[in-house]
């Protein structure tokens, strides 16, 4: 692979990585992982499809207990060999949670050894994704991942380790530069855009699509980017295949995770504890720790939100005042 800014090799990093990263917002370690550590993630992501890791059930339960249409049953799937089944996937939240190939990932030696650098020196995951995004699936539209994650100490960071080439073709990263520097949190609206998927879309930054850059990695390289860089995919334009990737997302140990509202406790003192350290020590370890989440799956979708409440062109020209309220 052509060197590019922001691309160092293992051997690379330093302490001009770590800057680069501060100033940017992003760092790419295009060689990671090993190929066979890829091959094992690629096999393990077919397992759990399988429903062959019992935490995540045959069931298919996502976030309100009930399988989604789109979902095979166990008797469609014995059928399906393992790129028809795959293609029934779009994401598989928390794999870690029901995988110890997906749950030893998290702590991989490149990413810890890039985490304590950039925010260390005690790390903590909180979330993993594993993205399956076949041929003609969705990408996601212009967000910000701290939206989602909030941190008390904006030390939120996410490493995207690529299991396929991340090409433009086949819906790669796209980021723009030091757009987490302002560090605002900018407002969002739904969209029905059939190249991405239902997730909120960003709006009123004062930067436009091509002030973004594509980032493309092999199999087996890892894109750091900060929670408050804008970043988005399009959709796997390929004729075949998959654009698989495994995203997990982490933050200083040393600040609080006020994920969710805790009943009778104050914002100020909300901490989710479903948490696994990776570097360091947990200065709030006399907490204990707890198991809030559960593995689920994202249904494959086709894009577009579909739900009626907007319509892109008609939303485009109202007032910042008017978009906010929905």
């Amino acid at each position: 692979m052509v060197s590019k800014p922001g691309y160092f090799s293992r051997q690379e990093l330093n302490n001009g990585a770590s800057e680069f990263y501060r100033e940017q917002g992003y760092l790419v370690v295009p060689d990671a992982l090993t190929s066979d550590q890829v091959d094992e993630l690629c096999r393990e992501t077919v397992a759990i499809c399988r429903g062959q890791r019992a935490e995540l059930g045959a069931g298919w339960l996502g976030g309100n207990g009930q399988r989604h249409p789109d979902m095979p049953t166990p008797e469609e799937m014995a059928k399906l060999d393992d790129d028809e089944l795959l293609k029934r996937f779009l994401c598989i939240h928390f794999p870690h949670k029901c995988s110890r190939v997906m749950l030893e990932a998290l702590s991989h030696p490149v990413i810890v050894d890039v985490l304590t650098r950039a925010i260390g020196p005690d790390v903590k995951c909180m979330q993993s994704m594993l993205f399956v995004k076949a041929a003609g699936k969705p990408g996601q539209a212009w967000h910000q991942d701290e939206d989602y994650i909030p941190t008390r100490d904006r030390s939120l960071c996410g490493a995207w380790i690529s299991l396929d080439r991340a090409t433009t073709e086949n819906g790669c990263l796209w980021v723009i530069p030091g757009s987490h520097r302002p560090g605002i949190l900018w407002p969002q609206y739904p969209h029905d855009d059939p190249r991405f998927d239902c997730s909120l879309q960003s709006y009123d930054f004062p930067y436009t699509d091509e002030d973004a850059i594509p980032v493309e990695v092999p199999p087996g390289g890892v894109v750091f980017f900060n929670g408050y860089l804008l970043h988005r995919s399009l959709p796997n334009q390929a004729t075949s295949g998959f654009r698989r990737a495994l995203v997990n997302h982490y933050m200083s140990a040393q600040s609080f995770l006020p994920w969710h509202v805790e009943p009778n406790v104050s914002i100020a003192k909300t901490d989710n504890r479903d948490i696994v350290m990776v570097a360091g020590r947990d200065p709030y370890a006399w907490k204990g720790l707890e198991d809030l989440h559960k593995p689920h799956v994202r249904p494959s979708g086709q894009g577009g939100c579909g739900d009626g409440r907007v319509a892109l062109d008609a939303f485009k020209d109202r007032p910042v005042s008017e978009k906010a309220k929905l």
